[in-house]
């Protein structure tokens, strides 16, 4: 990758080490979310309303209107695709002040013009069985549009798939031998039915997930993200290597309510990372820690990247349900990446700040009222016999409320209208990718080929469990690298959940599987989004720190495949005993594993202590009385000889 060539001179790699990367320079690398267009002045000020607008129609139809489901969907992608052309340019780099060229232009108009002919004819074309020439014409348009917004604002990797499969569809995926015939049928499907663009995602995104990132922008105008930082610091900076834990606990708390791993990387990166290598932390590692860490938010109750609300949808039951299933194995994770942080820190000797270098928590407990939105907003979800929708709205009025004690954030009508924008513009790449992926999971399902995948899983595996959840965990991987944490999970669900569940995994368990491993794309080479971004702030080389926050982020790859195989992890079919037994069980089993890894636990490790250490986290992690007992004894073992080698080391000493 060019941003990560070697400098011809020793002056540029000095300036370098030295200059800190820009960040709107990253973010725009590394997420096309922030590659947009510059409006300045009135223009922006138009398109603004324009945003604005559109988060105040969504908040009306979520909770107000009655509307047929496919008026709801084509308004709501016609907004969509108006503004979407608005916001994101062709093509990255240096964009033009209030520039927008002829032929955006054009394919805005048509593009908006096809999905709002469905909406003004709804009724009409729903009570009809067939299309006409001209809506076929319609349709393609519509599609093409949203094809090439997609590519602007999501990218390329998950149009690959979407053409791979519509290709597919149309030659290999129909019996008709009228290849027009096949094509107005593919139209039909796709852009007029609910099997396509308005497939599931697109209904899911518009009825909870809009609100919810509309939500998450009037949050953090309250000045929440800083609060975490700063809570974060005082709890945990002053220890060994205090940097990278405090890097853990924030993108914890900070991925509560955001949904990019990339913008978690960025955002609290650019803090953490430089304090990290002042600590003395390699540039890979400090890189790798807050990339691990932030995509672990993504997997973080109770927005889990709004995937959570598409997966209780698709599963048919509450969304507290899934939340509430989600916390162990998130705990778990950052648990292991925290701990592996410590045992890296012990290694090379590292210090934490100074005291007086960090927040006092006695002025932070004062601000914890910053919290309020996110407490009753998961009370109301849990409790509450109202919608979803109404649980974020009520959040999004005590946002505002709490933010009225701070003059510094206050959250005036300027700001309002600010944070409705910022709502919509966040909206545009999630929709979009919804749409995409509503595309991807209806070609599946009308061409028969998740059967096909099934079967070519069930001949390589046999009988063999263990060997189809490998199978799935690198369709996984493969099918998510450089596709958002929403449609990720779409494809997984469309495509690799339904084989764990045919082979007898529990439906909730079979979901978190391909969610968790469509989440760690983003760490695994080649496409690491999430490290290539710490790597460019912390000027480290990318596929080391690639390959680093895998090792981090080896909860990630553990966890799926004990609740996969032992669903207690999940609370399913189990008890509060039980629950407690494998909390203590598998923290110390993670233990062992990061131990085992870095290859450190009191002393650097011999070769056989790495293996014992690893083998019994291993065993501890997966639930059981034999693997429990036998993963005890493995790693007080490896305790044991630890202890007596530190202390016969410094006798002689």
């Amino acid at each position: 990758m060019a941003l990560f060539k070697k400098k011809d001179s020793d002056e540029a790699k000095s300036s370098a080490a030295q200059q800190p990367m820009d960040l709107d320079e990253v973010m725009k690398k590394f997420d096309r979310e922030s590659n947009t267009r510059i409006w300045e002045g009135t223009p922006r000020i138009i398109v603004n309303i324009f945003l604005a607008a559109f988060s105040v129609f969504c908040i009306y139809v979520t909770l107000f209107a009655t509307w047929l489901d496919e008026l709801r969907l084509t308004s709501f992608m016609t907004f969509i695709v108006f503004i979407g052309f608005l916001v994101f340019p062709a093509k990255k780099g240096v964009q033009k002040v209030n520039y927008i060229p002829w032929y955006d232009i054009i394919i805005m108009l048509a593009g908006t013009g096809a999905f709002l002919y469905y909406t003004l004819n709804a009724k009409q074309i729903v009570s009809r069985f067939s299309i006409t020439d001209i809506e076929v014409v319609i349709g393609i348009v519509g599609i093409i549009a949203l094809a090439e917004l997609c590519r602007r604002s999501v990218g390329i990797p998950i149009l690959i798939v979407a053409g791979a499969l519509a290709v597919y569809a149309i030659f290999w995926g129909s019996t008709n031998p009228d290849m027009i015939a096949r094509i107005v049928e593919f139209v039909r499907r796709l852009f007029y039915s609910k099997g396509g663009v308005l497939n599931t995602p697109v209904d899911v995104c518009s009825k909870y997930i809009v609100i919810f990132i509309i939500f998450g922008a009037f949050l953090e105008r309250t000045g929440i993200a800083d609060f975490f930082i700063n809570i974060a610091n005082a709890l945990v900076g002053r220890f060994s290597g205090g940097p990278a834990k405090v890097a853990v606990v924030a993108s914890a708390l900070e991925g509560m309510v955001s949904g990019s791993s990339v913008a978690n990387t960025v955002g609290s990166g650019a803090v953490t990372i430089p304090l990290m290598k002042k600590t003395g932390y390699k540039p890979e590692f400090a890189a790798a820690a807050e990339a691990s860490a932030s995509t672990g938010g993504q997997i973080m109750p109770p927005i889990m990247g709004a995937a959570a609300f598409l997966m209780a949808e698709t599963l048919g039951v509450d969304y507290s349900n899934v939340v509430l299933r989600a916390i162990l194995p998130a705990a778990l994770y950052f648990a292991g990446v925290f701990i592996t942080v410590h045992l890296e820190a012990k290694k090379e000797g590292l210090k934490g700040i100074s005291k007086a270098e960090l927040p006092r928590i006695a002025p932070l407990l004062k601000k914890t009222y910053l919290l309020l939105p996110l407490i009753l907003l998961v009370y109301l979800v849990g409790t509450s016999k109202n919608s979803i929708a109404y649980a974020a709205a009520i959040a999004i009025v005590v946002a505002i409320a709490v933010s009225m004690f701070d003059k510094k954030t206050r959250i005036t009508p300027k700001r309002i209208f600010e944070a409705l924008a910022a709502g919509a513009q966040s909206m545009i790449t999630v929709a979009v990718a919804c749409g995409i992926a509503g595309i991807i999971s209806g070609l599946i399902a009308s061409t028969g080929l998740a059967y096909l995948i099934f079967q070519g899983i069930v001949a390589l595996a046999g009988d063999k469990i263990i060997i189809a959840l490998f199978l799935t965990m690198l369709c996984c991987i493969v099918l998510g690298m450089g596709v958002p944490t929403t449609a990720n999970y779409c494809i997984m669900a469309a495509t690799c959940a339904p084989i764990l569940v045919e082979l007898g995994v529990e439906p909730i368990a079979a979901h978190f599987f391909v969610f968790y491993f469509g989440i760690v794309a983003d760490l695994t080479p080649p496409v690491a989004l999430a490290a290539y971004a710490g790597a460019a702030i912390a000027q480290a080389n990318p596929m080391k720190t690639a390959f680093t926050s895998t090792k981090l982020a080896i909860g990630a790859f553990i966890v799926p495949y004990v609740f996969a195989l032992s669903p207690s992890m999940l609370l399913i079919d189990t008890n509060f005993a039980e629950v407690a037994l494998i909390c203590v069980t598998s923290l110390v089993g993670m233990a062992g594993v990061s131990a085992g890894l870095q290859g450190y636990l009191f002393k650097n490790m011999a070769w056989y202590e790495r293996l014992l250490s690893a083998a019994g986290g291993l065993l501890l992690i997966y639930p059981g009385i034999v693997t429990d007992t036998v993963g005890f004894a493995l790693i007080a073992a490896v305790v044991l000889v630890q202890l007596m080698f530190r202390k016969k080391n410094k006798a002689i000493a």
